[in-house]
C-alpha cells in the first residue's frame, strides 16, 4: 500500500483534482461544472485541469518563500542555486536602472546584524569605522560639489607680462646684388613673456591681446602705410611676437595700441557711473553686483515694491527718471558701458648703431587662468580612487556576505544539535511548502502516493469518464481516416 499508484489508463505526470472535489456527471446532484461533457477531447480535459492564473495574494506567498530560501543552511541548496544576497548584488550591477536603491542596498551589506554583534564585541570597532567612513562620504561629497560650483565662476589672478620693443637697422649697401641690400631700413620687433609662469605649457604672447596696432610717423609713409594692424580671428595662429619691416634711414615716432582679451569682457564705465561707483574697467556681473551695494547702501530700494528703485539725485542724472524697474538696470547699463581703453605705447624707432642695442621693457597687468582649477578640474575627473575604494568595497561586501553565511552555518548547526530530529522534520515540512508553490504542483502528493486516495467514490467516474474520451478521439481519428480515403 505504500508504493506510488498512478489511476488506471492516465499519462504519467497527469493528477487529478484533490480529494473532495466535485465529479461526475453535470448538473446536480454532483454539481459539476457544464462545460464538462462526455466527448470532450483529451487535449479538452487537461486544459481545464489546468490551474487559474495566480492572483496577488499568491504571488506575495511566492515571494515570501524565495525570502525565506535565502536563509536555507549552507549545503541543501541545489547546484545552481545562489545565495539571495549574491543575487541582489548581481541583479544592482547589471541592472543601470536601480541608480541610488542599489547603492542604499550595497551599504546595508555593510552592516553586522544585531546578533553577531552581539556574539562579537570587538566587531564594534568595525561599526565605528562605519560610521566614521558615512561621515568622510559626506563630507567628500560636499566639498566635490563646492568645487563643482567654483568651476562654474571665473577664477583668474593677476600676474605681470613683461614686453619687449626692440629694432634694427641695415644701412643700404651700393654693391649688393639684390634690390633689398641697396635700399636702407629698420625692423621693429615687439615680443614678450608672462613673467614666473609656473605651467608646463606655455602661454603664447599673442593670446593675451584681441588686437595690435603699430602707428608709424604719417608724413614719413602716408596716410596708407602708416598703420600696422594686426586682429584675432576664430583661426588666428598664436605667435610669440610681432616684426615690423619698413624702408628708412631716419629716427621713427611709433605708438603701439595694445588691446587686452579679456575673459570674461570687460567694459570702460561711464564717467558718471565710474565716479559714483569707484570702479572703472570691470567685467557686467561685477558692475550689477556693484549698483545692487550703492542702492542697498543708500536704502533706495521702494519699501511698498521691493521692484522698484527711488533713485536719488546721482541715479536721475545717470539714469534720467526718478524711478527705474530692477529688471530694466541691464538693459540701461548697454549705452553706459564702452570698450575698455587700450593700453598706449610710444616708441622710437631709432637708425643709430649705439642705440640699437637697447630694449625698451614695460609690464603689463594681465588676468591668467589660476593653476587651481586645473588641479580641481582633474580631481573632479580622476577616477584612480575611486576604483580603488570600490575594490574595497567589494571585499568588504564579500567578507560580510561570508559573515552572514557563517552565521546561518552556526545557527542551524546549534538547532540540529539541539533537537535533530525535530528540526530535519520541521524543515523538510517548509521545503515541501516552499516546492509545492514554486513548482505550482496541483493537488497533495504526499496523499496521492497511497493507495486510499484511490479508493473512493469519484475514481470509477474519472476511469470511466477517461476511456469515453479515449473512444471518441479513436472515432475521430476512424472517420477522418475514412473520410481522406473516400476523397
Amino acid at each position: 500500500n505504500e508504493r506510488r499508484l498512478s489511476r488506471p489508463g492516465m499519462p504519467s505526470g497527469a493528477r487529478m483534482p484533490h480529494q473532495g472535489a466535485p465529479m461526475g456527471p453535470p448538473g446536480p446532484p454532483f454539481g459539476g461544472s457544464p462545460a464538462v461533457r462526455p466527448g470532450l477531447t483529451n487535449q479538452a480535459m487537461e486544459a481545464s485541469r489546468k490551474r487559474p492564473a495566480p492572483s496577488q495574494q499568491q504571488i506575495q506567498q511566492q515571494q515570501s518563500v524565495q525570502n525565506r530560501n535565502r536563509k536555507k543552511p549552507v549545503g541543501f541548496p541545489g547546484p545552481n542555486e545562489m545565495p539571495g544576497r549574491q543575487m541582489d548584488m548581481r541583479k544592482a550591477q547589471s541592472d543601470p536602472t536601480l541608480g541610488s536603491n542599489a547603492k542604499r542596498r550595497k551599504m546595508a551589506d555593510k552592516i553586522l546584524p544585531q546578533r553577531i554583534r552581539e556574539l562579537v564585541p570587538e566587531s564594534q570597532a568595525y561599526m565605528d569605522l562605519l560610521a566614521f567612513e558615512r561621515k568622510l562620504d559626506q563630507t567628500i561629497m560636499r566639498k566635490r560639489v563646492d568645487i563643482q560650483e567654483a568651476l562654474k565662476r571665473p577664477m583668474k589672478q593677476k600676474r605681470k607680462l613683461r614686453l619687449y620693443i626692440s629694432n634694427t637697422f641695415n644701412p643700404a649697401k651700393p654693391d649688393a646684388e639684390d634690390s633689398e641690400g641697396s635700399i636702407a631700413c629698420w625692423e621693429l620687433r615687439v615680443e614678450g613673456k608672462l613673467l614666473d609662469d609656473p605651467g608646463k605649457m606655455k602661454r603664447k604672447f599673442s593670446s593675451f591681446f584681441k588686437s595690435l596696432v603699430i602707428e608709424l610717423d604719417k608724413d614719413l609713409y602716408g596716410p596708407d602705410n602708416h598703420l600696422v594692424e594686426w586682429h584675432r580671428t576664430p583661426t588666428t595662429q598664436e605667435t610669440d611676437g610681432f616684426q615690423v619691416k619698413r624702408p628708412g634711414d631716419v629716427n621713427v615716432h611709433c605708438t603701439l595700441l595694445l588691446m587686452l582679451d579679456y575673459q570674461p569682457p570687460q567694459f570702460k564705465l561711464d564717467p558718471r557711473l565710474a565716479r559714483l561707483l569707484g570702479i572703472h574697467t570691470q567685467t557686467r556681473s561685477s558692475i550689477i553686483q556693484a549698483l545692487w551695494q550703492y542702492v542697498k547702501t543708500n536704502k533706495l530700494q521702494d519699501s511698498h515694491d521691493k521692484e522698484y528703485i527711488n533713485c536719488d539725485k546721482y541715479f536721475q542724472q545717470i539714469f534720467d527718471g526718478p524711478r527705474l524697474k530692477f529688471s530694466e538696470i541691464p538693459q540701461r547699463l548697454t549705452s553706459l558701458l564702452l570698450p575698455p581703453d587700450p593700453i598706449v605705447i610710444n616708441h622710437i624707432i631709432s637708425v643709430d648703431a649705439n642705440d640699437q642695442k637697447k630694449t625698451a621693457c614695460y609690464d603689463i597687468d594681465v588676468e591668467v587662468e589660476d593653476p587651481l582649477k586645473a588641479q580641481m578640474s582633474s580631481f573632479l575627473l580622476s577616477t584612480a580612487n575611486q576604483q580603488e575604494i570600490a575594490s574595497l568595497d567589494n571585499k568588504i561586501h564579500e567578507t560580510i556576505e561570508s559573515i552572514n553565511q557563517l552565521k546561518i552555518q552556526r545557527d542551524f548547526m546549534l538547532s540540529f544539535s539541539r533537537d535533530p530530529k525535530g528540526y530535519i522534520q520541521d524543515w523538510l515540512k517548509s521545503q515541501s511548502r516552499d516546492l509545492k508553490l514554486m513548482t505550482d504542483v496541483v493537488g497533495n502528493p504526499e496523499e496521492e502516493r497511497r493507495a486510499e486516495f484511490y479508493h473512493q467514490p469519484w475514481s470509477q467516474e474519472a476511469v470511466s469518464r477517461y476511456f469515453y474520451c479515449k473512444i471518441q478521439q479513436r472515432r475521430q481519428e476512424l472517420e477522418q481516416a475514412l473520410a481522406l480515403r473516400n476523397t
